[in-house]
């Protein structure tokens, strides 16, 4: 009887293995390859160019009681209609401080930070406003989120410490891909960076026009302060010039430490002395491409309008 039911139990066993055998085997899921490409896309609304700009006299004085019938917007060679205009738009502020810590800024460190710390608190109004903090030195470094605590951004930025290199572009880029343009619909936001930094990039895997075209993507006005206070201009200085003009923010030179706290208030002057103007591009485009406007104030060659150059155009 042992027999016949040792032999039963063998047989129900290799039943169960050829079963398991004959199952079919689910393989696991294969993880598609990232494109390398694929961070990089912002959608951008071609149908609707916003424009945030400020206008100045030829002294720098803000000039803010032009109306919608002041201004001429060219897109293609062609005068555009204006679809909305306001006048010292006070629209939510998304904000990038983007503080360079390499060793070259060692000995005025401490004046950026206090400076810094002055303009946020100054300039942020918690209950809309939202600011982010990233360090770079030999590579980039989100310190601070987007966040309207300014206690807790003055706390990081008194953490950061100086020592590396100089990852400029990699940090204007990582900011305007991944942080500033998640808030949309974009017209509804302001978003702009402000650079401390000699401009000396030494570091960055990203180049300036690549970092610049991210900027141009995101809607992201780029302000610069140079730490450069030799009075003689850099390739830096070039450099935070270009990437200011470009997307129409400015670039600050004090030559001593003790004026960079009136540099970051010029900059939280024209955040809130800005105008807000869109349209509709007639023709209208989705080429994917580059495509430069020019906005100025009619009959009036004695103001000068900060703007942005141009726009990328979704590709359809």
């Amino acid at each position: 009887m042992k027999f016949w039911v040792l032999l039963a139990t063998f047989a129900a066993i290799g039943a169960g293995l050829w079963a398991a055998e004959q199952k079919p085997v689910v393989p696991p899921p294969v993880q598609q390859p990232v494109q390398a490409d694929e961070p990089t896309r912002i959608q951008v609304d071609v149908t609707r160019v916003s424009l945030l700009y400020t206008v100045t006299d030829r002294k720098g004085r803000f000039v803010t009681n032009l109306t919608k019938e002041d201004f001429e917007v060219i897109d293609s060679k062609k005068s555009q209609t204006v679809l909305e205009f306001n006048a010292e738009s006070d629209l939510p502020l998304r904000l990038g401080i983007l503080i360079d810590t390499s060793n070259s800024i060692r000995e005025r460190f401490k004046f950026e930070q206090d400076a810094a710390i002055e303009f946020l608190t100054n300039t942020l109004h918690a209950n809309q406003d939202r600011a982010m903090l990233v360090s770079f030195d030999t590579k980039a470094e989100l310190v601070s989120d987007l966040i309207g605590d300014t206690e807790k951004l003055a706390t990081a930025i008194r953490q950061l410490r100086p020592g590396g290199g100089t990852a400029l572009y990699d940090a204007i880029f990582f900011a305007c891909r991944d942080k500033l343009s998640q808030d949309q619909p974009k017209h509804k936001f302001r978003r702009a960076i402000v650079v401390v930094s000699d401009g000396d990039d030494n570091q960055s895997q990203y180049t300036r026009d690549q970092a610049l075209e991210m900027a141009q993507k995101a809607d992201v006005v780029v302000y610069a302060i140079s730490t450069n206070i030799s009075k003689i201009e850099s390739d830096g200085d070039k450099v935070l010039k270009y990437l200011t003009a470009e997307t129409g923010g400015r670039a600050f030179f004090p030559f001593k430490v003790e004026d960079l706290e009136q540099s970051f208030e010029n900059i939280a002057n024209e955040l809130r002395h800005q105008y807000n103007i869109a349209y509709k591009p007639e023709p209208l485009k989705t080429d994917g491409l580059f495509h430069a406007i020019e906005l100025r104030v009619k009959n009036r060659r004695d103001l000068v309008v900060h703007v942005r150059k141009g726009y990328y155009a979704l590709k359809m």
